[in-house]
């Protein structure tokens, strides 16, 4: 988790939402990723898929069902479809998403049993180190929009 956390922080550098993954395959991280949205003005610029998306090209293959991703944020749905979809075996993260959290929080996708694909879910890992990282970002956001008011 502290390589996700690692990446998060590579976002603040661009001012983007800190948001890191990891994608760890027989021990090895294979993929990295932070959330890009903001610099790349695309939707699917999440930290998840752009690791899912490396962790592809190094394997060669769209199954990832040998690997765990650690991500610092629960996944959304997009995220969290992405994993079943790619046949992420085991999802790690930090902190919880009451906004759009779909692996656990709101709904949980990654377990849902009508799915072809089920992906094991642990939950809270460094989770005061991943909402501390969100709980600063937003307030100096919001600082920084309330200077520009003024």
């Amino acid at each position: 988790m502290q390589l996700a956390i690692n990446e998060a922080k590579k976002a603040l550098a661009y001012q983007e939402v800190p948001i890191g993954a990891v994608i760890v395959y027989e021990d090895e991280v294979i993929a990295a990723g932070y959330n890009m949205r903001e610099t790349t003005q695309h939707t699917l610029s999440h930290a998840e898929l752009v690791a899912i998306q490396q962790a592809n090209e190094k394997l060669g293959t769209w199954r990832l069902e040998d690997c765990t991703l650690y991500v610092t944020l629960e996944p959304c749905m997009m995220c969290a479809g992405a994993i079943v979809q790619s046949r992420i075996k085991r999802v790690v993260y930090g902190a919880k998403d009451p906004k759009a959290g779909c692996a656990g929080t709101l709904m949980n996708l990654l377990t849902e049993e009508r799915f072809n694909h089920q992906t094991e879910v642990t939950d809270g890992v460094m989770e005061k180190e991943c909402s501390e990282l969100l709980t600063n970002f937003f307030r100096k956001l919001r600082e920084r929009k309330k200077k520009n008011k003024a």
